[in-house]
């Protein structure tokens, strides 16, 4: 393990490099980190850490990215300070037990990269090689790692010593290839950062990084599916009428799409076989659970409990999902869909955009942070996330938008806004959206059952509706007829286009016609 001297950790008390599924399990049962559950999943509790720590995500100030960083969303640390937490970092892991994944982010191997992570758990060393790519053994001869991830959770960094926020810290240095995490046990800190890495070399490629899901239907058709987490990616990527790419990041090149990863991370609070077949029947031995409360003598899981967090976890392999696509790759996408939890309940169901309202809606990134999903966050706030994805996001937004539009219009993509989120009225008076409806709504857009129907255009925000869907009551298509109070209703609209107007004029070289598909704030 040379390469591990290279980057300064040494003496290492024993070094388990890319073991199976089931010796990581075995390891992480021997040294008390989890228990298996009736299904033969892994469960772990994550401690004070039960989502993602924005506040704690660092990137390095270093010359070669300084002027391309978005740095209005993304918190400096100088190179000297992270030399000095990377220093304190490998000196913990001194007679330590560590373990080594070798793998890659991305399915296509003309772009992929190779990556090495490091692991001071064994938990976490499996959660990396079920939601990365696995390299066959003959890939595995020649892997040479162009970046390396450093997780040692036990490790906690002194924010007055050490430059950061809190005792928890995730730094990605661009120049040393290299992200560096501790104090925090939270295992999607890890895929995020690798994601964050991706985002900015992609683009300098020409790739559209994305954050979205996708699929692919039994006749060829592929589909793409973004939103936050909670939106619904995972759940409605997963359909068994349809075979799965992915359920989170991918990549858009010149010929098609691929996944990132090679395993998926569904919320599962809950969860049920009856809603979510194929992520249910997932959760068997080597799946990895997050935060899941679990009875103490039947080891069954109780998706339906929040009283560990809303945020509970379950990362697989994709192959665990019937008729995933190994590899995931999939041709140029026929629909795509935005999804968005509208905490307001204005937006409708379903609407068809043109390729500048797809573009304004892309940037905008309209959504509602979730309970659970990031620390602090105990209720559904209305938030806007440029590009569906914000928070992992090394580049200016602009930078994804363009590549979008130029994909949209260069294979004919269609484009949809749907709604997740709540309809009848806001979060506390309304009900959320039914998934059941959902799902119709989507089906007909990816059938193009929603191309010959009738449609009418909202008259806040300039959507198109359609009149008609099938399996779906007409009168839920248009929210205004669900709102008891009419009324109600086009002040919350209003007060929300709004928001989106205020919003849009944070981003600088927005071309004209693009603003102007957003809401109409003036005429209303």
């Amino acid at each position: 393990m040379e390469k591990l001297d290279s980057i300064g950790l040494i003496n290492a008390k024993n070094i388990y490099k890319n073991l199976s599924p089931t010796r990581l399990v075995e390891e992480s049962l021997s040294r008390e980190e989890g228990i298996l559950t009736s299904t033969g999943a892994l469960n772990v509790y994550t401690g004070k850490y039960t989502g993602r720590s924005p506040n704690d995500k660092f990137i390095v100030d270093e010359p070669s990215v300084h002027d391309k960083i978005w740095w209005g969303n993304n918190q400096a640390i100088s190179e000297s300070d992270f030399d000095s937490l990377l220093k304190q970092l490998l000196a913990y892991l001194q007679n330590r037990d560590i373990f080594v994944f070798d793998g890659f982010a991305g399915a296509d191997p003309k772009y992929r990269l190779p990556i090495r992570v490091i692991n001071e758990f064994a938990y976490q060393n499996l959660f990396c090689r079920q939601l990365f790519i696995v390299p066959t053994d003959e890939e595995l001869k020649t892997h040479e790692p162009e970046f390396t991830v450093i997780s040692a959770p036990g490790f906690e960094a002194n924010p007055k010593i050490n430059k950061v926020n809190s005792e928890a810290f995730i730094v990605i240095s661009f120049e040393k290839k290299m992200v560096i995490i501790g104090g925090t046990k939270y295992a999607g800190e890890i895929k995020k950062s690798v994601f964050s890495v991706m985002n900015y070399l992609m683009p300098q490629q020409g790739i559209l990084s994305m954050h979205c899901s996708a699929n692919v239907g039994k006749d060829g058709s592929t589909a793409l599916f973004f939103g936050l987490s909670g939106t619904g990616k995972t759940t409605l990527s997963a359909d068994p009428n349809r075979f799965l790419i992915g359920d989170d990041e991918h990549g858009w090149t010149e010929n098609g799409i691929f996944n990132f990863e090679g395993g998926c991370y569904a919320k599962c609070i809950n969860l049920t076989r009856e809603k979510e077949p194929q992520i249910y029947d997932a959760i068997k031995f080597g799946a990895v659970l997050e935060n899941v409360v679990v009875d103490e003598n039947t080891r069954i899981p109780d998706y339906s409990s929040d009283k560990i967090t809303e945020n509970t976890r379950a990362a697989y392999p994709v192959e665990f999902i019937p008729g995933a696509v190994i590899p995931g790759i999939g041709g140029h996408p026929k629909t795509v869909v935005f999804l968005t939890a509208d905490a307001f309940g204005v937006l409708p169901p379903i609407s068809k955009l043109s390729k500048e309202q797809a573009m304004y809606y892309f940037i905008s990134g309209y959504t509602s942070k979730l309970a659970g999903t990031e620390r602090g966050i105990t209720e559904p706030q209305a938030t806007f996330s440029s590009c569906f994805g914000a928070p992992f996001l090394p580049l200016p937004p602009m930078v994804y938008a363009k590549l979008l539009g130029e994909k949209i219009e260069k294979h004919g993509s269609e484009v949809f806004l749907v709604n997740t989120g709540w309809t009848g009225g806001a979060y506390g008076v309304g009900q959320r959206m039914n998934l059941k409806y959902t799902r119709a709504m989507i089906n007909a857009a990816l059938d193009g059952k929603l191309e010959s129907v009738e449609y009418e255009k909202d008259p806040i925000f300039g959507l198109m509706m359609p009149k008609v869907c099938p399996d779906v009551p007409s009168e839920i298509l248009n929210p205004i007829n669900t709102w008891k109070d009419k009324d109600a209703y086009v002040a919350t609209a209003k007060r929300l286009a709004e928001s989106f107007a205020k919003n849009i004029k944070k981003f600088s070289g927005i071309a004209p016609e693009i603003a102007a598909a957003g809401p109409k704030v003036d005429n209303n």
